[in-house]
């Protein structure tokens, strides 16, 4: 696998990643087409897609143990999803094997002049799934620094936060978008990393979001701004950190590369808040700055990830 340039420990960070799991079948366009219109791309990729099992390959590729827990069945697009993400290090924990609901796939159009994308999928609705029991919940988190939750199968998010809770390991949650589950999970939460476009019911900014999860006792939250600095608030302190300038050429799963990132880092010794999201935010413009939603991970061995923000 991807050789591993982070900071020295005596073992590798281990990660539980609880969500959707699709297949992306992704296009690069010139544009997006028009009504009736029919456009040939210059470039298609099929790889596993969604932000757990994206976020999972991402620690793998980093040098982590990652495992994803997710919902896919017994149907032919599943054994793709299972494929990828086995040829990437994630080991792939099924909890509905024998579901008749075929596994999701997301249609993607990324734009080549600006790196945009635009997705079309399904995602889990109408398939959420029952949990497995607490006993082999705890089985599975055993030895884990880490669990990532990215609200999709409601159930198994909250039963995989109440796990991790009681196990006294770091939950972090996922906030691409509010989802009814979020106020479930948020008692349970260690870590919220919340895109711009994220709000907590009755809140007019990410600002006043932020703020309102500290309220409700989430110890961290970080807010990111596309290129713009990724705001924090953590324990009574708060700080912004820089992302790097580039050029993106393609930004699909950049949020769930850098929530995969922040994952791994922030399981570092020494990690600060600041240090963990500066990394993340080195290998998410890593990510945007290559074509295609796997050959940038070849390339994290050229990333200095040793001067960052603390």
């Amino acid at each position: 696998m991807h050789a591993n340039t982070s900071p020295a420990r005596d073992s590798e960070p281990v990660g539980v990643f609880v969500g959707l799991a699709t297949l992306d079948v992704v296009h690069r366009v010139a544009a997006n087409p028009g009504v009736n219109q029919k456009i040939t791309a210059t470039a298609q990729f099929i790889a596993a897609g969604g932000p757990a099992a994206n976020a999972a390959v991402v620690f793998a590729g980093l040098g982590g143990t990652a495992t994803l827990v997710t919902a896919l069945g017994a149907d032919p697009v599943a054994d793709l999803i299972r494929s990828d993400l086995a040829a990437y290090g994630v080991r792939v924990v099924d909890v509905d094997p024998q579901r008749s609901t075929p596994a999701p796939v997301s249609a993607v159009a990324v734009t080549e002049s600006t790196g945009d994308r635009s997705v079309v999928s399904i995602d889990a609705v109408g398939a959420d799934v029952r949990p497995p029991s607490a006993r082999n919940l705890a089985d599975l988190l055993s030895g884990s620094d880490v669990v990532l939750i990215d609200g999709h199968h409601p159930a198994l998010a909250v039963a995989a936060a109440e796990a991790a809770h009681d196990a006294g390991v770091t939950v972090v949650v996922d906030a691409g978008r509010w989802k009814p589950v979020m106020a479930d999970l948020l008692p349970l939460t260690t870590a919220m990393i919340c895109s711009n476009d994220f709000l907590v019911p009755g809140t007019a900014d990410s600002d006043a979001t932020a703020a309102a999860l500290v309220d409700r006792g989430v110890r961290t939250v970080a807010t990111t701004h596309g290129g713009g600095d990724v705001l924090w608030w953590s324990d009574g302190a708060l700080g912004a950190v820089p992302v790097p300038r580039i050029r993106p050429v393609d930004t699909l799963g950049a949020g769930d590369v850098f929530h995969g990132a922040y994952a791994y880092f922030q399981s570092l010794p020494q990690a600060t808040v600041a240090s963990a999201i500066g990394r993340a935010s080195r290998v998410a413009a890593l990510r945007c700055s290559n074509i295609g939603p796997r050959a940038w991970l070849s390339q994290i061995p050229t990333l200095d990830l040793q001067e960052v923000p603390r």
